[in-house]
């Protein structure tokens, strides 16, 4: 049986590209904002989280530079790119039908 915190193939890059979206930050503040807002539902490891972002990177979604933290450290800021935007529409849109779907069998209307 899967844990609640297992991700459904792929859910991972449109999670980022979302919070990407919404606000550049570093790695660690973005597993700590996935982290927040899903309530402790989703946490990230970095074993999954940096390869994700080196493969959206490499893909052209997401683009990174060298900045100062509020800690004053030196980190890796990603922000999402034109074609990173488009690849969210895609991939939320891919996500709406299938969550629809998954409720469709896991609470059919009778």
């Amino acid at each position: 049986m899967s844990k609640p915190s297992d991700l459904v193939q792929g859910t991972l890059a449109l999670l980022i590209l979302k919070s990407l979206a919404l606000q550049p930050t570093h790695g660690w503040a973005l597993s700590q904002r996935l982290r927040q807002i899903s309530g402790d539902v989703l946490q990230v490891s970095d074993g999954s989280l940096y390869p994700s972002l080196a493969k959206l990177e490499q893909d052209g979604w997401i683009e990174s530079d060298w900045q100062m933290t509020e800690n004053n450290r030196r980190a890796k800021f990603y922000s999402l790119t034109p074609p990173g935007r488009e690849a969210l529409d895609r991939e939320t849109k891919n996500w709406e039908r299938l969550s629809s779907a998954i409720t469709n069998i896991v609470r059919p209307e009778v």
